[in-house]
Order: structure tokens, then C-alpha cells, then sequence
């Protein structure tokens, strides 16, 4: 795998405008129009694999102590579009490099970074603007119609499956420059395109079809092409030392950011070791002498009651912080955009659905091993609790072991708490999507703010796109119930 190598785009398209015709003379050589591919590839590869705070107040992993948090209560009302102003936008400029210069190997990736986006966006609002986006500069189309969530989920299946076919037919001589991610290996990237695939079929479990297609007979198709093998074959960005390279927590402020009791809770009660690495003991436990691998050397604060209450715990010692780690060691873990370990719980639960034939305690404990394995090889201050030995313990632990006395809803709950357990700075808001998919892991929130199931659209869309967005709402939920308690069609039975 190769380093982490960021190149701006003006920098790196200023560097390209040396030696000009005199034509071009009048031609601003810092406001470049053309930039090559491979030197747009690395800014569009770090929008997608990085990985930071986003959701995990949701995901009832972390609680503010020094003032109300939003996302922590449920109390979210208007999301963002700006990813088609940045990443989207970032990802055309991929696209029409690509064509202009006849270096069609980029299309694919295009096509999977662009399928990874919108998968984010469509999760978070329901219809959006996808057929006609990003159609201004090229059409002048500034008011994009709404496809609906069908329409968007199946173009991006559509996607994937060709993302996966023209990287299987790119001829050996077409090299993927700028590759930061596998180096230009073109069968780990197909290894990775379809793993996503995958998930992305398993998040439509409610669904047997979408926009034509079987979703489970192209699981089960899918299941059938190359995918992740190992932690080798991980999708994931690795950091280095120097100035916009680093790992994104490096020397962040962490003021009254601290341990929710949801997650310490739940990682304690299962002896799971991986604690250790995401948060401190207590300053109680710690000054009394409690070693590192004492499970009741960790607390964290109650998500449910006024930051105010937890603030007490902080001035007591009675609250772990997050742990250091993350903002002392520059070159961290690699930030995933999927890696080997959930592929395994993906296939283990569709076994369990039936979806697949295999053996799903197989998968999950292939999962729980290869997370083991990844902190082990980077979370070096803490590797000697997560060897394979430590993991062959907890697997065999009552609340982890996965047999044929569970329930298939047993098998379920325990698969997805393995995906959630470890997207500590690494999921995102994959754990909240699970939990409204599955119910699982669950979350603690007071009674009069319900779980939303989406963001409502932004005031931008009302203002500059308004038929559109009142369109889309109308035949999603009814006319003005643009709210967050309104269900989005990827949910429904």
C-alpha cells in the first residue's frame, strides 16, 4: 500500500503551467482549467476514506459535557447539500479529466466514489437530486429535479456492478496514477467496489426489490466475485507525519468531550478488550491504582440527562475520557471506508437471512478476529490485549459466542453490535443507519425525541429549488411534512 500523498488541486494544476504558448499568455496560471487525473485522485480518494466525529454522539458512543449537543438528543432538523458543492463536485472534475484525456481506468473509481457519496445522501434525506445533479456548469441545469430513493439506490447498484466489470476488462497497461489508496492494484479495488456492494444490498433488507432488481439473487451474485480477503485488502487511507497528512484527531481540542455510558457499558459487560483502546480509565481509577485491563476502571456519562449532570461526574473523577491516543500519535490507525472485518459480518448476516449459503458463525468470528488483528498491528501501546488469543477468549465469552442455541434474531443482534463496537472513529453514521435498519444496538434517548429517521432538507433547496423540493416531499410524505419522524421508502416494509 502506498503513503498518503495529498496534492491540492490548484497546486497541483499550477505546477502543470510552466512553459505556456504565447497564446495563452493572457491565460491565469493559478486559476488552472485542466488538471490531470491522477493529480485530482488523491484529494477525491481522502473526501471518502477519512473518517471523523460525525455521528458518534448519535451512535451513543460519545457525550458533551460542556454544552447541549443536538445530535446526542435526537433534536436534528435541517441537514446539508454541501457535498455536492465539495465531494461531488471534486468527483466530476475526476470524471471530465478522465474523458478529456482518454485515461478511462479513473471512470470506474469514479464511479464507486461517486456511488459511495450518494449512498450517504440518500440515507440522510430520502429523494434527492441524482440524474440532473451536478448539471450546472456542464448544462446549466441549476435546479435539479428529485429522483426518488428507488431510483437512487438502484442507479447506484447499477453502478457498482459497472465500476466492477470495466476495472475486470481495463487492460494491464492502464495504470491508476495517483493511487493512494492500493497503489494502482486494480483487483483490490475490485475486491473492495464489491464488498460495498454488498453492504449496500444488505442495507435494502426490507426490500425484495429495487428499481427491477432482485436484491437477493444480487447479493447472492455478487457474493460470487472477488472481494476483501484479508485486513490486507482493507479500503482504508494511511496517515503520515507531516503537514496534511496527519490523522484527523491529531492534537484536536477535546473540551468537555468524554465516554458515553451506552458504549462503555456495553463493552464492559462483554469483557471486550477493544475498551482499552477507545477510552481512559476514570482519574478515580486510575489514581487508586486500577490496571488498564480492569473493566471497572471505565464509566461514561448518561446520554439522556442535561450536560450540566455529567459535568458533576468530570469534577469527580468518575467519567473516562477518550483515549489519547487518537490526538497524540500523528500517524494513528488508517481511517476505513470498509474494511475486511465488516465484509465478514455483511456475509454472516446474510447467511442468516438465508440469503447466502456459508457457514455465519464462520464469517462473524472471522470478522471479530480480523478487528482484533487491525488494533493489534496499529494500536501498537495496546496490542498486547487484542492478540488472537485475547480475541478467541472473548468470542467464547456468553454475550459474544454465536451458536445454534441463538435465535436468528439473536444471531442478527450480535453481528451488527460487532459492526457497531468497533466504529469508534471509523463508521460514522453507519451505526445510527444500522440501528434504524435493524433496531439494533439500540439507543438510549428520552421519550419526547424519538429516533429521527432523516435530516429535512436544506433552507437552500426552498429558496433556489423550491417546486422541486416541495415535489419531492409531497410524494414522499405528504404535502409540507418535510420532518424528521417522516419514513423513508428504504425503511418501509
Amino acid at each position: 500500500m502506498k503513503s498518503k500523498i495529498l496534492i491540492s488541486f490548484f497546486v497541483a494544476g499550477a505546477a502543470l503551467c510552466s512553459c505556456e504558448p504565447f497564446s495563452e499568455m493572457n491565460t491565469n496560471p493559478n486559476n488552472p482549467i485542466e488538471v490531470p487525473a491522477n493529480l485530482l485522485l488523491p484529494k477525491v480518494c481522502q473526501d471518502a476514506f477519512t473518517r471523523s466525529t460525525d455521528g458518534m454522539y448519535a451512535d451513543k458512543m460519545v457525550i458533551q459535557t460542556d454544552g447541549h449537543s443536538e445530535d446526542q438528543f435526537f433534536e436534528w432538523n435541517r441537514g446539508s447539500f454541501d457535498i455536492y458543492n465539495n465531494e461531488l463536485l471534486q468527483l466530476e472534475k475526476l470524471r471530465e479529466e478522465a474523458v478529456r484525456t482518454n485515461d478511462t481506468v479513473y471512470l470506474p473509481l469514479y464511479k464507486f466514489m461517486r456511488s459511495f457519496h450518494y449512498y450517504e445522501l440518500t440515507l440522510r434525506f430520502g429523494d434527492i437530486p441524482y440524474s440532473d445533479a451536478m448539471k450546472g456548469q456542464s448544462e446549466g441545469n441549476y435546479n435539479a429535479k428529485y429522483d426518488t430513493q428507488e431510483e437512487v439506490f438502484a442507479g447506484i447498484l447499477n453502478d457498482l456492478t459497472a465500476a466492477d466489470e470495466e476495472l475486470a476488462a481495463s487492460p494491464d497497461a492502464d495504470v491508476i496514477e495517483g493511487d493512494i489508496i492500493y497503489g494502482g492494484d486494480k483487483l483490490k479495488w475490485r475486491k473492495l467496489i464489491n464488498s460495498f456492494h454488498l453492504k449496500v444490498l444488505l442495507t435494502l433488507s426490507h426490500k425484495a426489490t429495487v428499481g427491477g432488481i432482485n436484491v437477493q439473487q444480487e447479493f447472492a451474485r455478487v457474493a460470487q466475485l472477488p472481494l476483501m480477503e484479508s485486513n490486507a485488502d482493507n479500503g482504508q487511507l494511511v496517515y503520515l507525519d507531516q503537514e496534511g497528512n496527519r490523522y484527523p484527531q491529531f492534537n484536536a481540542q477535546w473540551s468537555g468531550y468524554y465516554m458515553d455510558k451506552t458504549y462503555v457499558d456495553r463493552m464492559a459487560e462483554r469483557q471486550d478488550p477493544r475498551l482499552f483502546l477507545f477510552s481512559l480509565p476514570t482519574t478515580t481509577a486510575a489514581e487508586a491504582g486500577k490496571a488498564v485491563d480492569d473493566f471497572t476502571a471505565y464509566a461514561g456519562g448518561d446520554p439522556t440527562v442535561p450536560y450540566g449532570d455529567n459535568i458533576t461526574l468530570v469534577g469527580d473523577g468518575l467519567i473516562s475520557q477518550i483515549n489519547s491516543r487518537f490526538r497524540t500519535d500523528p500517524t494513528e490507525e488508517p481511517t476505513m471506508l470498509m474494511g475486511y472485518a465488516e465484509l465478514q459480518q455483511v456475509l454472516a448476516e446474510a447467511v442468516v437471512r438465508g440469503w447466502i449459503q456459508g457457514d455465519a458463525k464462520q464469517y462473524y468470528e472471522n470478522g471479530v478476529r480480523a478487528s482484533f488483528e487491525f488494533y493489534e498491528t496499529y494500536a501498537t501501546e495496546y496490542s498486547q490485549y487484542v492478540t488472537q488469543e485475547d480475541a478467541a477468549t472473548y468470542l467464547a465469552g456468553q454475550l459474544v459466542r454465536f451458536d445454534d442455541t441463538l435465535t436468528d434474531e439473536q444471531k442478527i443482534e450480535r453481528i451488527i453490535f460487532q459492526k457497531y463496537c468497533v466504529s469508534f472513529y471509523q463508521g460514522g453514521w453507519d451505526p445510527y443507519f444500522e440501528n434504524l435498519r435493524t433496531g439494533y444496538p439500540g439507543f438510549a434517548h428520552l421519550a419526547e425525541n424519538p429516533i429521527p429517521y432523516r435530516w429535512m432538507y436544506p433552507d437552500t433547496e426552498y429558496r433556489y429549488n423550491t417546486a422541486n423540493v416541495e415535489e419531492a416531499i409531497t410524494r414522499q410524505f405528504g404535502a409540507n411534512n418535510d420532518r424528521t419522524t417522516a419514513q423513508p421508502w428504504w425503511l418501509k416494509e
